[in-house]
C-alpha cells in the first residue's frame, strides 16, 4: 500500500515506537500509584516523555507538558480555560472542527473569522492585526491547514497578540514534528498537538503545552497526589491529568519524539515537500486535475489537495483505495477551511506525506490517478 494520509495518522511508525508500547504493556503500571518497580518505571517514562517534549518545543519546565488523549482534548482544555460566555474570539479561516465545535459550545461567543485566501500569509497577518486593533479577548489559530498544507504566519500573529495583550492558542496538529514549534519563541497561552501524526506516536496520545495562564480542568478524579483535596490540585500537570495514564501510548510517544529529534525537523520537512512537489509535477500534466498548491511550496508543507473535473472526490478516493493508494477525500473535518478556499461544495482529495514516503510513490499515485480519470470521468 502507498499510504498518503499522514495528515490523519502516520501509519508507518519507527520500530522503536512499537517496541516501547509492547514493553510498557508488560512492565508498567500507573505513575504515582505505588512505590514498586512497575510504578517507578512508569514515572520515569512519563517524565522522560515530558522532558523530551520540553526540549523539542521550548517549554520552560516539564510540568507544563500535559498528556492528553489527542489534540482535540488539548484544544478543549485550552479553549475552555480562556473562552467565557460573551468572549470575543478571532480565528483563522482554516480551523478544524476541533476548534470550531468547542467554541460553539460556549454561549454567546463573538466569533471573527479571518478568512483570507490560500497561500497569502501577508494578507492573513494584516487582517489579524486589524481584528486585534478592534478588540479581541482570545485568538485561536492553526499553524498549518490540515486540508491544504498552508502555513499561516503564526510567529508574526503571536507577536501581534503579545503587543495587544491577547492570549493565543496555537493548534499545531499539522506542524508539530515538521516545522519549528517553540513555546519560548511564540509565547502563546497554549499549544495543542496530537501524538499520532507528525510525532509518530500512537493514536490516543496528545500534548498540551501550557504557558502561564490559569487552566480549567475538563475532568476531575484521581491524580496519585494530594488525595485529601476535594478538588483537582492547582499544580501542573496533575491539575489536568485526572485518572490513569495511557502508559503504552506515552512510551510510544516518547520514542516518536526521540525519532523526530534524531531525524531533524529540516530533514522531515524537506522529505515531505519533495514528495508532494513530485506529485504536483505529475498532476499538472493531467488536464482534468485542479491543484491547490503554493508557488514552489514556499508556504506549504507535505500536504496537497486537488479536485478532478467531472468526478466526485470521495469516488476518486475510493477508486484509489481499490488500487492500494490511501488518500483522504471530502471535507476533512474542516468545513470552514473549504468555505474559505471555496471548495465547500465539492471537498477535495488530499495527499499528506510522512518521512517514510518517497517520490517514486508519488509517480505511481499520479499514474494510477490518470488511469482512473481515463476510465471513469465523463466530459
Amino acid at each position: 500500500m502507498i499510504y498518503f494520509d499522514a495528515g490523519a495518522t502516520t501509519l508507518e511508525k519507527p520500530a522503536a515506537v512499537r517496541a516501547a508500547m509492547t514493553e510498557a504493556v508488560a512492565t508498567m503500571s500507573s505513575p504515582g500509584r505505588g512505590g514498586y518497580p512497575a510504578t517507578r518505571k512508569a514515572e520515569e517514562t512519563a517524565f522522560a516523555c515530558r522532558n523530551e517534549a520540553t526540549e523539542l518545543f521550548g517549554v520552560d519546565s516539564p510540568e507544563k507538558v500535559v498528556f492528553t488523549s489527542n489534540a482535540t482534548h488539548a484544544l478543549n482544555i485550552a479553549i475552555h480555560s480562556l473562552v467565557k460566555p460573551g468572549s470575543r474570539v478571532a480565528i483563522s479561516g482554516y480551523e478544524h472542527n476541533s476548534v470550531l465545535r468547542p467554541l460553539h459550545a460556549v454561549d454567546n461567543v463573538e466569533l471573527t473569522v479571518v478568512d483570507t485566501p490560500l497561500f497569502e500569509p501577508r494578507m492573513a497577518l494584516e487582517e489579524f492585526r486589524q481584528v486585534l486593533q478592534r478588540g479581541a479577548d482570545v485568538v485561536v489559530c492553526t499553524h498549518v491547514s490540515n486540508v491544504f498544507g498552508y502555513i499561516l504566519p503564526v510567529q508574526e500573529i503571536a507577536e501581534e497578540c503579545r503587543r495587544s495583550g491577547v492570549p493565543l492558542i496555537l493548534d499545531a496538529s499539522q506542524s508539530a514534528g515538521v516545522l519549528p514549534v517553540r513555546m519560548d519563541a511564540l509565547q502563546p497561552a497554549f499549544i495543542a498537538m496530537p501524538g499520532h501524526k507528525g510525532l509518530y506516536g500512537p493514536q490516543g496520545t496528545g500534548l498540551l503545552l501550557c504557558g502561564d495562564r490559569p487552566v480549567k480542568p475538563l475532568l476531575s478524579g484521581g491524580t496519585g497526589s494530594v488525595s485529601r483535596l476535594r478538588r483537582m490540585p492547582e499544580d501542573l500537570p496533575d491539575r489536568l491529568e485526572a485518572g490513569t495514564h495511557n502508559m503504552p501510548g506515552i512510551a510510544g510517544l516518547l520514542e516518536g519524539l526521540r525519532f523526530i529529534r534524531r531525524t531533524g525537523l529540516e530533514r522531515v520537512a524537506r522529505q515531505e515537500r519533495e514528495v508532494v512537489a513530485a506529485a504536483a509535477r505529475y498532476l499538472r500534466e493531467i488536464p482534468q486535475v485542479r491543484l491547490y498548491a503554493d508557488t514552489e511550496f514556499a508556504n506549504q508543507t507535505g500536504v496537497l489537495s486537488f479536485t478532478v473535473q467531472g468526478m466526485d472526490c470521495e469516488t476518486v478516493g475510493a477508486l484509489l483505495a481499490d488500487r492500494g493508494i490511501a488518500v483522504r477525500a471530502g471535507l476533512h473535518c474542516a468545513p470552514l477551511a473549504h468555505k474559505t478556499a471555496k471548495t465547500l461544495e465539492t471537498g477535495t482529495i488530499r495527499i499528506s506525506t510522512s518521512v517514510f514516503n518517497n517520490a517514486e510513490q508519488a509517480e505511481v499515485f499520479a499514474r494510477e490517478l490518470g488511469r482512473i480519470i481515463r476510465e471513469n470521468a465523463r466530459f
